[in-house]
């Protein structure tokens, strides 16, 4: 087997060889597959859960599952890869991925749709690290804004095509299966994704000196799974016992995480990193926003399907604009990261605050008459924020962290952001099907509006607490 990495250092050229084009299709498929399923559940949670059962509780669990695997494993996924072998992870993620989406796509009951979607997580946390480290090391510096030019429209496209591709899927219901082609699909992707990866990964290393700290792993996954399971049964069955006790664990489980990392000889995070408060803060921040506006997504797609009654495939449009905002402004924003820095962060929450304010005006107005397009105006606008804050929260969130720490501080922000999604998805619909279930969707889509544009003003107090710009870039991360 070639060694991809002598592929690229034997020219000086951006061009990419036969071999470095097929392992760049390889690592697209397997990010491919990711963000697909991160966002088709947005869609189909409604139609999923009217034909399994499940109710709302069903619906919170379909992506936070999903999400709460990918976030909690990431980081320990990648240093897995350190130490067992990139590619070795690599196949087992990708292989392991399609397995669970054929658990997924065949479930008959909502416990097996969730256990899969679990499983489909902590497998996609094995296989997204080892694509990505494997095409930094394959490539030389003038190789990669080639692949940035392809990585970047590609992957933006999937963003859209998930819920759009989830829409019609469950509208043609290809031989009666409904929803269920949306995961079986993924068994012809990993297939092909499987065999050209086990062709074109370059061979392992010797990497027996990487340990892996695997008490602060168990705490971190405790920690995450309390804290999800508490706030998603509590607000679907009450506030009894075990969503509290669930909440408490979860809350102790992260502070002797918060000291494992601390004491640790391996640490997953390192701890000079939790020192560094432009880090610490980007972390927080991005949490928090990322929580609130993924969590607001899935609101707006349950709000066109359960209270004004569009299918599948016309809530999947309604989003349109939304993902096209965000796409729009990741394209326009990167180039000013460098120039404007933390700056830039201001501008996007200011947007998604504006956007905020645009649907909850239109609501207002609108009344009884509001419909997916006259909406269309206020989702493209707050897609704009969050595209801005996308692009530039956390390359401003690591403007002063040291080289060395560079990777760890890159897989500590990529977990972060899987975990907000698990845990918007559970918080903000709990307060939209809260206020639904009493006072009906109208009321409940203002009350979620009001909640995140809160959540974008208390973020612009963090702000500040960054640092004032992004590092130099020689390279970019993906």
């Amino acid at each position: 087997m070639t060694d991809t990495g002598t592929d690229a250092t034997t020219t000086a050229s951006s061009h990419l060889g036969p071999r470095l084009r097929i392992l760049l299709l390889v690592v697209i498929i397997a990010d491919v597959l990711d963000l697909l399923d991160s966002t088709i559940t947005t869609i189909a949670a409604p139609t999923i859960a009217r034909e399994l059962g499940g109710g709302e509780s069903l619906v919170k669990w379909l992506g936070a599952s999903y999400a709460l695997a990918l976030g909690v494993l990431l980081v320990v996924g990648g240093r897995l890869g350190d130490r067992y072998g990139k590619r070795r992870l690599f196949l087992i993620g990708i292989a392991g991925f399609t397995l669970a989406s054929l658990a997924a796509g065949v479930s008959i009951d909502p416990a097996m749709l969730v256990g899969a979607r679990l499983v489909q997580g902590g497998f996609g946390a094995l296989l997204i690290p080892q694509g990505i480290g494997i095409l930094l090391t394959s490539l030389t510096r003038q190789q990669l804004p080639t692949v940035f030019s392809v990585f970047g429209p590609v992957l933006g496209g999937a963003s859209v095509l998930g819920p759009i591709a989830a829409g019609f899927i469950i509208n043609a219901n290809l031989a009666g299966l409904t929803w269920r082609p949306m995961f079986l699909i993924n068994i012809v992707l990993g297939g092909i994704g499987f065999v050209a990866a086990y062709r074109v990964l370059p061979a392992d290393r010797d990497t027996s000196d990487v340990r892996i700290d695997g008490l602060g792993a168990g705490l971190l996954g405790l920690s995450m799974l309390g804290l999800i399971y508490g706030l998603i049964d509590g607000s679907t069955s009450g506030w009894t016992t075990i969503p509290i006790l669930s909440l408490s664990a979860g809350a102790v489980a992260f502070v002797l995480f918060a000291i494992r990392q601390r004491t640790a000889a391996n640490p997953l995070i390192l701890p000079s990193l939790l020192a560094n408060r432009g880090f610490t803060s980007g972390l927080l921040l991005g949490l928090v926003f990322f929580a609130a506006v993924n969590g607001f997504t899935f609101v707006v797609s349950l709000f066109f399907q359960l209270t004004l009654r569009l299918t599948a495939m016309q809530a999947a449009f309604g989003l349109l604009p939304l993902v096209v905002g965000i796409i729009l402004a990741s394209f326009v924003a990167r180039p000013l990261i460098p120039k404007l820095g933390r700056t830039l962060v201001v501008i996007g929450l200011a947007i998604t605050v504006l956007g905020a304010g645009g649907i909850l005006l239109t609501v207002v107005l609108a009344g009884g008459g509001v419909n997916a397009l006259n909406t269309v105006p206020a989702l493209l606008v707050f897609g704009l924020g969050m595209g801005t804050c996308f692009s530039s929260i956390y390359d401003v969130a690591v403007g002063d962290v040291a080289p060395a720490e560079a990777g760890s501080a890159s897989g500590s922000l990529s977990a972060v952001q899987q975990l907000a999604a698990a845990i918007g998805s559970a918080v903000v619909t709990t307060v939209y099907f809260g206020q639904a279930s009493a006072h009906g969707g109208t009321r409940a889509v203002i009350v979620s509006v009001l909640v995140v544009a809160s959540i974008a003003v208390l973020c612009l107090g963090l702000v500040w607490l960054l640092p004032r710009r992004a590092q130099p870039e020689e390279g970019e991360a993906f």
